[in-house]
């Protein structure tokens, strides 16, 4: 994997400031709750996986970078989703959603994180 990163180091910042803008929101909570997500990103293999299969099959463009955030962005909704289900107080070693703003906040912030994901979906040029 890590031949991989060298590979689209470049690609993946670009992929960093994308997923940052997709996820803004301008309620503050909200956008605070974003930030914090932001910030414990895991490994992104995802996103790695799109802008590779890009790559392979011609250039990274802007749909590139909008398929790796709807990507991330519908993982990330589903991980927030589950931990409040399995009542899970961690993530990746760092408190969850729902450990911090509570479940009725953790679901809405998956849900927000789903939406995001399908408009993005709808805004394909």
């Amino acid at each position: 994997m890590n031949l991989a990163k060298k590979v689209i180091s470049a690609e993946l910042a670009q992929f960093e400031v994308h997923f940052r803008e997709a996820v803004k929101s301008r309620v503050a909570l909200l956008d605070r709750i974003m930030q914090y997500i932001v910030k414990r990103k895991g490994k992104q293999l995802r996103p790695m996986f799109v802008l590779l299969s890009a790559r392979l099959g011609g250039e990274i463009n802007e749909s590139t970078f909008r398929a790796a955030s709807l990507v991330e962005l519908l993982h990330t909704a589903t991980l927030v989703h589950d931990d409040v289900v399995d009542e899970s107080m961690e993530r990746r070693g760092f408190f969850s959603i729902n450990a911090l703003w509570k479940n009725k906040i953790a679901v809405l912030v998956g849900d927000y994180l789903l939406s995001k994901g399908l408009l993005l979906s709808l805004n394909n040029k």
